[in-house]
């Protein structure tokens, strides 16, 4: 199914080039002044193509992750774009940031990556991303006990689902089914972030990313953040991505999570997130939140328009 999906995606690819090279030919000025066939407007991608492209940039995005963890598994060395984990304190210097300031977490299925913010004065500053070595299951959110999805939504975690002595060398509970997931009866539980790069409905990192990640976690709670903010997208959030996958079932549950995602990239300040009426929604952050505010139910007098 995958192979099939990343052939579609490579067919559409080229009918897309295609017809860029088509559109460029329209506008070239025709020296015989007659009208040529490539003249005639271009009708955007079907239906059909839509789904092409939304299955074909998934299928490829899931191979890429299966051979890099395949690489990984079979030499022992660190994933392709993992930072010099033996250089913190140099990469920590050079940002003007200390171990111990407040965390916030993105996760990216299609991209494969986890992001790592600190805040430095009033805004959160991006420390480093790392390659998420293996996520469970497909694009979309997770729905219930045994589907083998790891979650999408927006999550929190606190000192009480760390574990120090995982299996899986350190992991954090992503706080799953949280109040958005428990309101449409989705089902669940210990849905981490982990290393041992496995997972059945996780996000699985090499031990040693996950060592330094934690290292950031554990710091920012005892030095006083009550919560930390890990907000798990399907991609990033862009208006392009959303129109390469707009013909996927999950799309209006995306554009939800676009809210939160856009405003955050406008002010480098983790959103208030609520559950209204069984919808995600979302206010700006405030630098005294220090990225730790909790998911309510309710409804924002002035949510993020989406």
């Amino acid at each position: 199914m995958i192979l099939q999906h990343t052939f579609h995606g490579v067919i559409l690819a080229l009918f897309l080039n295609l017809t860029f090279i088509t559109h460029a030919v329209s506008e070239t000025p025709n020296p015989t002044g007659k009208t040529s066939r490539f003249q005639q407007p271009q009708s955007p991608p079907s239906s059909q193509w839509r789904q092409w492209l939304d299955q074909g940039t998934e299928g490829l995005a899931l191979f890429k992750n299966k051979l890099l963890r395949r690489y990984h598994l079979a030499t022992g060395k660190a994933l392709p774009g993992t930072p010099d984990l033996t250089r913190r304190k140099a990469r920590l210097k050079a940002l003007g940031v200390k171990l111990g300031a407040p965390v916030f977490i993105r996760l990216f299925k299609r991209e494969a990556k986890l992001e790592l913010w600190l805040m430095k004065g009033d805004k959160f500053v991006l420390f480093d991303s790392y390659p998420i070595c293996r996520f469970s299951g497909r694009l979309g959110p997770k729905q219930k006990t045994g589907d083998k999805q790891a979650p999408e939504g927006f999550y929190t975690v606190s000192k009480a689902q760390l574990n120090p002595n995982s299996r899986w060398h350190r992991s954090f509970n992503l706080g799953y089914p949280n109040l958005y997931d428990r309101q449409h009866g989705r089902t669940g539980s210990f849905l981490m972030v982990h290393g041992g790069c496995s997972s059945i409905g996780c996000y699985a990192m090499t031990n040693a990313v996950i060592t330094e990640i934690w290292d950031f976690i554990t710091a920012a709670l005892k030095a006083g953040q009550k919560r930390i903010h890990v907000h798990a997208f399907p991609f990033r959030l862009t208006a392009f991505n959303m129109y390469l996958h707009g013909a996927n079932r999950w799309a209006p549950f995306w554009r939800d999570l676009k809210a939160g995602y856009d405003l955050f990239e406008a002010t480098h300040l983790p959103p208030r997130i609520a559950v209204c009426n069984g919808r995600y929604v979302v206010a700006e952050g405030k630098p005294s939140d220090r990225g730790a505010t909790a998911l309510i139910r309710g409804c924002f007098k002035s949510a993020a328009k989406h």
